[in-house]
């Protein structure tokens, strides 16, 4: 179940690569449905919030408590500390993530608050996520810059 719903993250993140983007997709799913879709739109849109799991959260409008805590959030890249932060705000108490071996974010702050997490390691978003910063390393490294590089970049 956790690798259909982790293909149609990977389906946003090579929309927002097709745009231009940063190849990074999630789906927020409820009950075995997706309810929403993002992908990252930072250079897109020019953002600086506009991360694939911020734009999946936003795209889902707003839910009430009880059905947050029924969802579960896939994202092709581990989450940065503010993405982890919506995460815990609004109690979605389960996260699957394509790859966090090419960057680590905040995934101790989701555990230790009680999150469960569930890493794929999956060779299509490490690979989707490596191209683009090996194609792309000035963009990374701007990106990176202006959050003050809160999150690891793994070799």
């Amino acid at each position: 179940m956790h690798q259909k719903f982790m293909e149609e993250a990977i389906k946003e993140a090579e929309i927002s690569s097709k745009e231009g983007g940063l190849p990074i997709g999630a789906v927020l799913v409820k009950e075995n449905q997706i309810i929403s879709r993002g992908h990252n739109r930072l250079i897109q849109k020019d953002s600086s919030i506009l991360h694939a799991e911020m734009d999946a959260i936003e795209n889902a409008g707003r839910l009430n408590h009880e059905d947050y805590q029924k969802c579960t959030l896939y994202t092709t890249l581990s989450p940065c500390p503010m993405c982890s932060g919506a995460v815990i705000l609004y109690n979605i108490p389960r996260v699957v993530i394509g790859d966090n071996q090419t960057l680590m974010g905040a995934e101790k702050l989701l555990k230790d608050n009680g999150v469960e997490i569930i890493v794929l390691n999956d060779d299509k978003c490490k690979e989707l996520f490596e191209d683009f910063v090996n194609n792309n390393p000035g963009i990374w490294e701007n990106e990176l810059a202006k959050v003050g590089n809160t999150t690891e970049l793994k070799e």
